[in-house]
């Protein structure tokens, strides 16, 4: 084998290193620096790998399978008049026979009530609909865990559109649309497109609640209700 050679300073590395080198034939032999007492007892060689007892991993459990969000049980109310002392010769012309409004409450027995019923009742006033005596509200309400859905939606409230014969059903947020329609696309969509609810048509916009944590939303809230009148004008109402 040929010799390598090194400079001084690439032995001196070697050495700290712990590495004898040797010098070439032709060259003064250099002396392996004398090892110290405590090295010369070796420590004891790790057995062969075959030896070694083997050691199965650690199992590990498999991810519990993630809960599936359940849509939360609704109860509908029978509709009430929210303006049932409107008088009906003072009622501006252009607001059809009546509308159905379709909403979740958190107080239907009173659904002008607290903050998300004022806004419903600024909606409304704005389009003039507390001068009309047949404006009706179908409530939502949310049940306790684990409560059994009520009566088939859907059908009460074609029930109730048959009973009450509006002119629109104004349907306000995805709950409502889910419950009433028994559509689950987002609520832009369903906003985009027309609808009929029992043979009437109906329009999908934001429910007040939602409007009240995100007020950059009240223009196209606005503009849904300004498409619910222009539709029942066009019918002739």
């Amino acid at each position: 084998m040929s010799s390598l050679y090194l400079d001084a300073r690439q032995r001196a590395m070697l050495q700290e290193m712990g590495v004898t080198m040797w010098a070439p034939a032709e060259a003064a032999p250099v002396a392996a620096p004398e090892a110290p007492a405590a090295e010369a007892v070796r420590a004891p060689s790790p057995p062969p790998a075959a030896a070694r007892p083997v050691v199965p991993p650690a199992a590990v459990p498999a991810p519990a399978p993630a809960a599936t969000a359940q849509p939360a049980a609704l109860r509908l109310h029978a509709p009430q008049a929210l303006y049932p002392t409107a008088d009906p010769a003072q009622t501006p012309a252009g607001l059809g026979s009546g509308w159905l409004i379709v909403a979740e409450s958190t107080t239907p027995a009173d659904p002008l009530a607290g903050d998300a019923g004022k806004l419903l009742d600024n909606m409304l006033r704005a389009m003039q609909l507390h001068r009309h005596p047949r404006v009706f509200l179908a409530a939502l309400e949310r049940a306790a865990a684990g409560a059994p859905d009520g009566a088939d939606i859907p059908a009460a409230l074609a029930d109730a559109v048959a009973r009450l014969q509006p002119t629109l059903v104004l349907v306000l947020g995805h709950v409502a649309a889910r419950a009433a329609l028994g559509r689950t696309e987002p609520l832009g969509r369903l906003r985009a497109e027309p609808h009929a609810l029992a043979g009437r048509p109906a329009v999908v916009t934001y429910d007040p609640a939602f409007l009240l944590r995100q007020q950059d939303s009240k223009a196209a809230a606005w503009a849904d209700l300004c498409r619910a009148l222009a539709t029942v004008r066009a019918a002739g109402g």
